[in-house]
């Protein structure tokens, strides 16, 4: 089979075309994380949402470099021992897929099928980039920074090393780290061990798990992965290229579950709603919700943060003491004014989905 006879996986589902066994193997590699783990401020080790492109690189930590070239003064070739001896940055930091709530839009986007897990926050530890580039001398001319994982397989027939690529004054800034670690311990192997780039506030794509090479380049890196990562309505449209995370609220399923349906269900009662919500634009300022599915929206309390990359908690009480059935949702509003949509527009990637979350609960009679 020539790389020319690969499908195409960047399609949109016929109508009525129910979830591929593609997909859910695709589902099967990867997960999501529990939405009652948003009850931890930090992502317990292992729940983080999990998306790896290709196979999970078999690495060694003794003997492996990452090499910064390219348009520089003076090349360099760093050992993860040489980083480690470097100026060492832990943060916190949430994480969110940008395909995070593609399995909810019509048609259907065929891809890994997220709903709303595709999310987390974990403390990450490394060094930060921009006192490497600084010493290794970046030429005048230099545009991009590519970066490139360990990471090998095919998309849409394009054969490739998985590879993002950042604009000089992105790459530079402090809080972009080379990371080693994570919630203490070293990297897992499927979050990147032995080092990953950490980019805050923008989607998981452009933290390039086993990193292995950073090239300065003097023209914009138009990489597969550059362009698969875009807004568009049609194959052949250029797009508008994915950055920061758009902002988005989550409740904490409350009461307790169906098996199937994970439809929830609670006693007559005062409870207390609770969820975290993230921009990757500005602090968030505002969180609403409702409970009778958009009818009439409330202020939530919001609560304090693990710094500027890491989610907010919110809170709101509710008493409710009718029986029957209700749609619980929040939205959250950032520093800039950006917002969560009440219907999310559609793209072919399913890309930037943050319409509300929906939650079915059912009250049950006293």
């Amino acid at each position: 089979m020539s790389l020319s006879d690969v499908s195409l996986p960047s399609r949109v589902a016929d109508e009525g075309e129910s979830v591929g066994f593609d997909e859910l193997g695709l589902a099967a590699r990867n997960h999501g994380m529990p939405l009652e783990l948003m009850h931890h401020d930090v992502t317990p080790l292992g729940a983080h949402y999990l998306l790896t492109h290709y196979d999970i690189p078999f690495a060694d930590a003794g003997t492996w470099r990452v090499e910064i070239d390219g348009l520089v003064d003076t090349p360099l070739s760093v050992s993860l021992d040489e980083l480690r001896a470097r100026r060492v940055v832990t943060r916190t930091v949430t994480m969110e897929c940008a395909g995070n709530g593609r399995a909810r839009l019509l048609p259907r986007p065929v891809s890994q099928p997220w709903l709303h897990e595709a999310v987390g926050t974990m403390t990450w530890t490394g060094t930060p980039l921009a006192p490497l580039l600084e010493e290794a001398g970046l030429s005048d001319d230099v545009v991009d920074l590519v970066f490139t994982g360990a990471d090998h397989g095919v998309e849409r027939g394009v054969e490739q090393d998985y590879a993002r690529s950042l604009r000089v004054p992105e790459a530079m800034r402090e809080d972009v780290l080379l990371v080693w670690g994570c919630n203490g311990v070293d990297l897992p192997p499927q979050h990147g061990f032995p080092l990953r780039l950490l980019v805050p506030g923008w989607y998981g794509m452009a933290s390039v798990k086993w990193l292995r090479r950073v090239e300065a380049v003097d023209t914009p890196f138009d990489g597969y992965q550059m362009r698969a990562y875009a807004l568009r309505q049609r194959p052949e449209d250029e797009g508008e290229a994915l950055t920061r995370i758009a902002p988005r609220a989550l409740v904490i399923p409350p009461g307790f579950p169906d098996f199937m349906s994970r439809r929830r269900v609670l006693r007559p009662g005062r409870h207390l709603l609770q969820g975290r919500a993230w921009s990757g634009w500005a602090e968030v300022t505002a969180v609403e919700v409702t409970v009778d599915g958009g009818a009439s929206w409330s202020p939530a309390g919001l609560g304090s943060t693990g710094g500027r990359w890491a989610w907010r908690g919110w809170t709101l009480p509710w008493e409710v003491t009718e029986p029957g059935s209700y749609v619980v949702s929040a939205r959250a509003t950032d520093a800039t004014g950006r917002t969560q949509p009440a219907e999310q527009p559609w793209n072919r990637g399913g890309f930037a989905n943050t319409s509300s979350q929906l939650v079915d609960v059912t009250v049950l009679s006293a």
